[in-house]
């Protein structure tokens, strides 16, 4: 019987609007791992996106027919803030993102990559680890534009669901009101207060004064923005802390932002906000996710007792929860962007 004969066919489509049924079969199969990249396609459908484009690679088995089996997904994309990392999907469990699976695609997303954009647009990648890894080490052979050994970004992605969230009871402080809500035109410096701290915490990433109102005002004018008003007798109310839910597609929001001022932090100010939006969002989506990041146990006790999945000390692989990675490339040769 002879071998079969594989073959990657790559595609590159520069409107989400042209990306194939294939595509968008996958990112619904696979809402929760997609949600770095099929919410802000659902959106780029409805508007001109210039300087966007997605890469497919597909495998094609020579057996007779045109049937071909999605593999990688990979987004060029711009935000409201400036343009977004590469970001690549994997229409397959993480668990089989194996080096000697991932090269042969990889190598024909970066050939494509090269014909579309000049190699300084790409300041760092965000995917699942094992992908990111190959990608980072595959490009700086084919670019000669190194990249960092500490990532930008080294997180869990996690997801809590109304059968996983919790009804936990928290600390009440005698003196102290709480009124969780979406953000308010008359909140926008405070908004932006707490933006430019969670991105102190994000560099290179980082915001002036300026670009973080601009992202205040963006957040608050599409309702995309949660805050927890605090209130102390005889004072003047603030905001405690801030939740941001910016990628929502059909079943699935994803969190993107959760700060609080250091001057109301070990109060449960951030675990009371969480938990209440996730209350919300719960309503009429079967799940939320986030991003946790590996160095911030405190983060990762809060959302564990929100119910969010895959976070305790156990070793035990959780099915839907992954590793993802962000590795940025030498900031002298190329040109940053923001996310």
């Amino acid at each position: 019987m002879p071998a079969l004969v594989y073959k990657h066919v790559v595609r590159d489509y520069d409107h989400a609007s042209k990306l194939p049924s294939t595509v968008w079969d996958a990112f619904r199969t696979r809402e929760r791992e997609a949600n770095i990249m099929y919410p802000h396609a659902l959106k780029s459908c409805l508007y001109d996106g210039n300087q966007q484009f997605w890469i497919t690679c597909s495998t094609h088995i020579a057996s007779g027919d045109d049937r071909q089996t999605l593999d990688l997904v990979l987004s060029c994309t711009e935000g409201a803030m400036g343009s977004y990392p590469l970001f690549i999907f994997a229409n397959t469990s993480s668990r089989h993102l194996i080096p000697e699976w991932l090269r042969s695609r990889l190598e024909a997303l970066i050939q494509r990559l090269l014909a579309k954009v000049d190699a300084s647009r790409v300041f760092s990648i965000f995917a699942p680890e094992a992908i990111t890894r190959e990608f980072a080490q595959m490009w700086t052979y084919r670019t000669d534009i190194g990249f960092y050994n500490e990532p930008y970004y080294a997180a869990k992605l996690t997801y809590c669901t109304p059968t996983t969230i919790t009804r936990r009871r928290m600390t009440l402080f005698p003196d102290l009101g709480y009124v969780p809500r979406l953000a308010e035109e008359r909140d926008l410096h405070v908004v932006a207060e707490l933006c430019h701290g969670f991105a102190a915490t994000s560099e290179p990433f980082t915001l002036t004064e300026q670009t973080a109102l601009k992202e205040a005002h963006y957040l608050i004018k599409h309702g995309l923005v949660w805050v927890l008003e605090v209130h102390r007798p005889g004072q003047s109310s603030d905001l405690a802390s801030l939740v941001a839910v910016t990628r929502t597609s059909a079943h699935v929001a994803g969190i993107t932002k959760v700060y609080t001022n250091p001057r109301w932090r070990k109060r449960g100010c951030a675990e009371r906000l969480v938990r209440h939006v996730c209350q919300q969002l719960l309503k009429n989506k079967d799940a939320v996710v986030l991003y946790v990041a590996h160095d911030n146990p405190a983060a990762a006790g809060v959302y564990h007792r929100v119910g969010f999945q895959g976070l305790t000390e156990s070793k035990a692989r959780v099915d839907g929860v992954e590793n993802w990675l962000e590795l940025g490339f030498d900031r002298e040769l190329v040109q940053l962007g923001h996310w």
